[in-house]
């Protein structure tokens, strides 16, 4: 079991290449343009539309949720936002915690920053006592789940027909990782 206030203090994480911030109104700017972006929002399987004053509410109460952490994904060397990495879903009894990331665009696709920013994150769980951490990735981001594999994350099953896509169906991979189970530490910053 653990604490329902597990994130009530979350920390800046910090790696060798990108800074794990704790989200809020200043991020607006740098997060703005990836609520838009269409690649982004398959990958991520965002159907609903978003207006500037719907995150801007979001930004403005993330610092109140202790039960959940959202950082954004800063790039060290020149302070630009690349994403969103989440987590939430609590459940305190069974120490378990579900993990979203999302990446600005297309342009810091294939560049590492994913990868880095989710080693941290998983450190980060697990120090804090939580014992599973699981994510689901749609069948058309095979990037992604590579990434997660790397990570540590260990398939698990298949939602079939779980998200429906531009007159498709697509399937949902359950993964996740266990305290317990070995991964490559964060690299240090």
């Amino acid at each position: 079991m653990i604490s329902a206030d597990v994130f009530r203090d979350q920390p800046t994480l910090t790696g060798p290449r990108v800074r794990l911030e704790p989200m809020g109104p200043q991020h607006f700017d740098g997060l703005w343009p990836m609520t838009s972006d269409p690649e982004g929002r398959r990958l991520t399987g965002t159907q609903q539309e978003f207006t500037e004053a719907d995150i801007r509410r979001w930004l403005a109460t993330r610092a109140d949720q202790h039960d959940r952490a959202d950082w954004v994904i800063v790039r060290r060397d020149d302070d630009q936002v690349l994403g969103e990495v989440v987590l939430n879903d609590l459940d305190e009894r069974n120490a378990s915690i579900a993990f979203r990331i999302s990446l600005t665009g297309p342009a810091v696709f294939g560049h590492g920053y994913g990868t880095e920013a989710t080693r941290l994150v998983v450190d980060h769980a697990f120090d804090v006592g939580l014992h599973r951490i699981h994510l689901e990735v749609f069948d058309f981001n095979p990037r992604a789940q590579r990434v997660y594999e790397k990570c540590g994350f260990v398939r698990e099953g298949v939602l079939r027909d779980a998200l429906y896509w531009d007159g498709e169906w697509h399937d949902a991979i359950a993964m996740a990782i266990l305290s317990t189970d070995p991964r490559q530490p964060s690299p240090a910053s």
